[in-house]
């Protein structure tokens, strides 16, 4: 699997409802969020890539955004730098700060992971 995000975010899980780092993982064709604790699973599919202005494709929905601030190499300009990632119960975005270029991911399904 190709590696483009990968990040932490501790907050209340929406399983397990224990506070517990999140791993975010985003490549080009999915994009998730586990549950260190429990496992629980989000996972995302792949809506649109396009370069876009930053507040395109970020709606408010039924859960906290979670907005973070992570290094990586763009797919669209090779630039390695901040990407913002923003995370809502519906919606998923990956947008370099160097060129615009927004990856917008879709919720798909949840589900337990093997141990949870």
């Amino acid at each position: 699997m190709e590696r483009f995000i990968s990040a932490k975010y501790r907050a209340p899980c929406y399983h397990c409802n224990e506070e517990a780092d999140q791993i975010i993982t985003a490549v080009p064709n999915v994009a998730q969020v586990v549950c260190d604790n429990c496992r629980a699973t989000r996972a995302y599919i792949p809506v649109i890539e396009d370069v876009s202005p930053e507040t395109d494709y970020i709606k408010p929905g039924c859960y906290d955004l979670w907005k973070l601030e992570e290094p990586a190499t763009c797919r669209n300009c090779g630039v390695h730098s901040i990407h913002d990632i923003t995370i809502g119960c519906r919606n998923f975005t990956v947008r370099c700060r160097s060129c615009g270029f927004t990856h917008l991911y879709r919720f798909n399904l949840e589900y337990m992971g093997e141990d949870g």
